[in-house]
């Protein structure tokens, strides 16, 4: 089978994106807005401007089949819904380091999901790859260095993240085989997302907190275009061509970014722990490029 060397581009771009959310989210934040606030001002801005796009580009993108909308549930309110309410449910009860570990519970999860699902093989790649990515992201977040235990609700919360951030990858896939294209894909679930954390927002607070100023507006369209439109039509693009499980492991250059921003953005440090952990993500994302012996 012929290679598609653009695949993991796209998803190391996708995960370079989400790795910039910070820039985004603490600016809202200094807006007062809230974290359910900032997801479902996300996933409408993304849903306005993938409606705009397919206007332009394609109108039959917006045909789907009544049978199929059960794929676009998936990645709508059981992947980005459920995945943001358990992760800020995670960070209220532990702390970020902590969420962040468990949510990157999610290659794992994609892996197991796929080998009974998709049929894709467990191989000593695979499971090389997966263990320096997630020792990596443990070395990142700085948990490593945190004695506390943690409590049984935000262990179920975290996890509830990793396997609903896990969901995306399958469900997509579904879509993907029902030959939908990943723009189509992108529109419904942020339709489907945005429809789902109307419920859990404070919708009212996203107007007063622009103020009408154009400088805010333009701050939440970037931050629905740069961190969630571009990133998931590449993320869902990448999912054509490679398997489930090395495109969730790829796509763990997001924590990697997000602590590269912090220091060259925020002025925040680099331990030496955090330093060891990029690289072995990194080292755990070329891994997965390999081909098993």
């Amino acid at each position: 089978m012929r290679k598609h060397w653009f695949a993991p581009v796209c998803i190391v771009l996708a995960g370079l994106l989400w790795g910039c959310i910070g820039l985004f989210v603490r600016p809202l934040n200094a807006l007062g807005l809230a974290s359910m606030d900032i997801v479902f001002l996300r996933v409408l801005v993304t849903c306005v401007v993938m409606a705009v796009v397919l206007l332009i580009y394609d109108r039959t993108l917006f045909q789907i089949k009544i049978k199929d909308i059960w794929c676009f549930l998936g990645t709508g309110i059981a992947s980005i819904v459920f995945f943001n309410f358990c992760y800020f449910k995670a960070i209220e009860i532990e702390s970020m380091a902590a969420a962040a570990v468990l949510l990157y519970t999610a290659p794992a999860i994609v892996m197991i999901l796929s080998r009974f699902l998709f049929g894709e093989k467990f191989t000593t790649v695979k499971v090389l790859s997966l263990v320096l990515t997630f020792v990596g992201c443990v070395l990142v977040t700085g948990i490593a260095g945190q004695s506390e235990a943690l409590s049984l609700a935000g262990l179920l919360a975290g996890l509830g993240a990793g396997f609903g951030y896990a969901l995306y990858s399958i469900f997509g896939k579904f879509a993907l085989k029902r030959n939908y294209s990943s723009m189509t894909i992108t529109f419904y679930t942020f339709c489907f997302a945005a429809a789902g954390s109307f419920f859990l927002a404070d919708v009212s607070k996203i107007p007063e907190a622009c103020g009408g100023d154009l400088k805010n507006y333009l701050l939440c369209a970037g931050f629905g275009i740069v961190c969630t439109v571009l990133p998931y039509l590449l993320y869902t693009a990448g999912l054509k061509h490679v398997e489930n499980g090395k495109a969730s492991i790829i796509a763990s250059i997001e924590p990697v970014t997000a602590a590269v921003v912090g220091v060259a953005v925020y002025g925040e440090t680099l331990p030496v722990d955090v330093v060891i952990g990029i690289l072995l993500v990194i080292a755990g994302i070329s891994v997965s490029a390999l081909k098993n012996k």
